[in-house]
């Protein structure tokens, strides 16, 4: 209902318009502000006038709060617009958290300049510069989140991960590639730090670094910490291969010969399968850390991680962060180097287009589990279960295939910008990352098989990102690229290939399990979960019954999903649900697993009591199926060729 005073406007704006003052009405939409806005100017292709200083000071640890100083060069008066970035690439969609800035203040010779915000493009802020400046001063603080509830938690009392973009504004009207800064960065006495920055001086906590420009900077993000170690990765290499790594507590630095010798090796195998670096030197970025939020980022010479604290201590113990490495170290030749020609936008707030994602994050997924497992850093039959897990969630009857297709995933970055959603399995996610994989799985198996072991798709990755060794400027490429790289390994129709499995949808579209079956194996189904899956989900607290009930469970027996056609879901079933008692006993998983098991083959029901509020429910499931969990069996008789994938390259 209309407040009285919205009657009001509304019987006004009708009278107007019946005595003809429509073009009055016309202004209702402009925006009050004190300046007119400006057009924000298209980028162009041209170097910006001088060089941005920016100075960044990092030392308010126990406020979390990042202080940037810029001076920014200008060539005449008038309008000047300043960005900040809302485009990420990596994250693949608008999610540069520009409200995480306040106090800003821009001023010219010591003199405050207003500024208003743009109220369309709402990254973009304008103030008018007077005659006879040559330069603006600007300042303003990130206000950095305290809790989990906030954002990401980029700084802690032990480290912190400064994200250059989101702690600059830049000049509207050229290519980020065309504009340089000059950073400093302050940091906590005594505190140490790895980026990918060149550093021309650290000295009293002040790091000075080489000019670079906003495309790379952006892209050479740096971890710093009062616990810090690096790693040489790659000793006597051709170019420098470091693994910088911050603790919460020095403890947690340490690491056997042995592991580290893997992640040396995860170096040397990814040489051998691309057969060049697109870097002058690679720094790995690792937060060992249940106190910094979580991360995995892709950069060209670079990479953000965090890891369980017992990472190093604890190696076998850590199964969910075992392939993160070898995926963002894959990163830097796809996605970074070969970039999809609609991710390669001029500027930090052109939007991107995600429509090869599939390629980007569905071959890097691929080949992020086979170099670890050719690394040693995963062992073979770890692999062959996830490749079982992820056959299982993308095999025939995969609720989210009936309507929507694949390719439509790509676009989640942007509409749900990873959002948690209530019913993921019906909705989809970003399920380009596995089920791309599995695509790329069925290309490699179908090249071996059709050209008789004699090639592969490491032969792709070699022609494809294998070229102009140590160019790191971004080279884009299109689906016909992909195809014609493809062609050039194995001829088939690949183009029909990728579009029957990236499109197909409906209740006939099946399930990306081709690769598994032409690699040796099968997915089968069993009483006892996978050793890979039974080790994770002790790790992540997790209790999976999602393919007998339909239920995912924590370890207080809360309900964390639902699969959407399961028995639960047909009883009616949301996440948010305790059980709180099966068949008369008090809930636990194995008193579940038992009531599962004891109605397999007859018509006993399982009875099963839940809470949510203070409201009860009894359901009983007629469920007769008993316990289900996705394996590998060999199939006899078959060539191996997921044993051939896996294993590692001698040359």
């Amino acid at each position: 209902m209309l407040r009285p005073s919205a009657r009001l406007l509304v019987s006004a704006c009708a009278a107007a318009l019946l005595l003809g003052s429509a073009p009055a009405l016309a202004q209702v939409g402009a925006p009050a502000l004190p300046v007119a806005l400006a057009p924000i100017p298209t980028p162009r292709d041209a170097p910006y006038p001088g060089v941005i200083g920016i100075e960044v000071d990092a030392t308010d640890i126990d406020r979390r709060i990042v202080s940037i100083k810029q001076t920014v060069p200008v060539a005449a008066p008038g309008p000047l617009i300043l960005l900040y970035p809302q485009w990420i690439p990596g994250n693949h969609g608008p999610v540069g958290p520009v409200d995480d800035i306040a106090d800003l203040q821009i001023t010219a010779g010591g003199q405050p300049l207003r500024w208003v915000r743009n109220t369309v493009q709402t990254n973009a802020f304008q103030v008018e510069v007077p005659a006879g400046v040559s330069e603006v001063e600007v300042s303003f603080k990130w206000l950095t989140p305290i809790d989990g509830s906030q954002g990401r938690v980029v700084i802690t009392d032990e480290m912190l991960n400064i994200q250059w973009e989101k702690a600059l504004l830049y000049p509207a009207g050229y290519y980020s590639r065309r504009i340089t800064f000059e950073p400093t960065l302050r940091l906590p006495a005594g505190w140490q730090y790895g980026t990918a920055l060149d550093t021309r001086s650290f000295q009293n906590g002040v790091a000075v670094f080489a000019p670079i420009t906003l495309e790379h900077f952006a892209d050479s993000p740096l971890f710093a910490g009062v616990h810090y170690r690096q790693i040489d990765l790659d000793p006597n290499g051709r170019s420098p291969v470091r693994l910088n790594v911050v603790a919460d507590s020095a403890e947690q630095l340490a690491a056997t010969d042995a592991h580290i010798a893997q992640h040396q090796e995860l170096v040397r195998q990814a040489d051998r399968l691309f057969g060049a670096r697109h870097f002058n030197h690679y720094d790995f970025l690792l937060a060992v850390t249940d106190r910094l939020g979580g991360i995995g980022l892709e950069h060209q010479r670079s990479s953000e991680n965090s890891v369980d604290t017992k990472y190093f201590t604890d190696p076998t113990g850590t199964l969910a962060d075992r392939d993160l490495l070898g995926h963002e170290y894959t990163h830097s030749w796809n996605g970074k180097w070969r970039r999809p020609a609609d991710q390669l936008t001029p500027t930090l707030n052109e939007p991107l287009q995600n429509s090869l994602l599939w390629v980007y994050e569905g071959q890097t997924q691929y080949w992020g589990l086979i170099l670890t497992a050719r690394a040693g850093l995963m062992t073979k039959q770890q692999a062959l279960d996830v490749f079982a897990n992820t056959a299982a969630t993308y095999a025939d009857g995969n609720p989210g295939r009936e309507w929507r297709a694949m390719q439509d995933t790509t676009n989640d970055p942007i509409i749900a910008q990873r959002r948690a959603q209530p019913w993921p399995s019906r909705q989809r996610s970003e399920d380009y990352y596995r089920e791309g994989a599995m695509i790329w799985l069925d290309a490699d198996t179908l090249i071996r098989e059709q050209s008789g072991g004699r090639r592969s798709l490491d032969d792709f990755a070699k022609a494809f990102f294998g070229v102009q060794d140590g160019n790191w400027d971004p080279a884009p490429y299109t689906f016909t690229d992909v195809t014609s790289t493809l062609n050039g390994v194995e001829r088939n129709d690949w183009a029909a290939f990728l579009r029957e499995r990236l499109d197909a949808v409906g209740p006939e579209a099946h399930g990306p399990l081709a690769g598994i079956e032409r690699g040796g194996y099968r997915l089968v189904w069993r009483e006892t979960p996978n050793a890979y899956s039974r080790a994770l989900n002790t790790e992540l607290g997790r209790v999976d019954f999602q393919y007998s009930l339909g239920l995912s469970l924590n370890t207080s027996n809360r309900v964390t999903g639902v699969r959407w056609g399961s028995p639960a879901f047909e009883a009616g079933l949301t996440s948010g649900w305790e059980v709180v008692a099966v068949n008369g006993r008090a809930a636990s998983a194995s008193a579940i697993a038992e009531a599962i098991t004891a109605s397999k083959g007859n018509t006993t029901p399982i009875q099963v009591m839940l809470k949510r509020g203070d409201r009860f429910r009894t359901i009983e499931f007629d469920y007769h199926d008993g316990l289900r969990y996705p394996h590998l069996e060999r199939i006899e008789g078959t060539p191996d060729r997921l044993g051939d994938i896996l294993a590692p390259r001698r040359r």
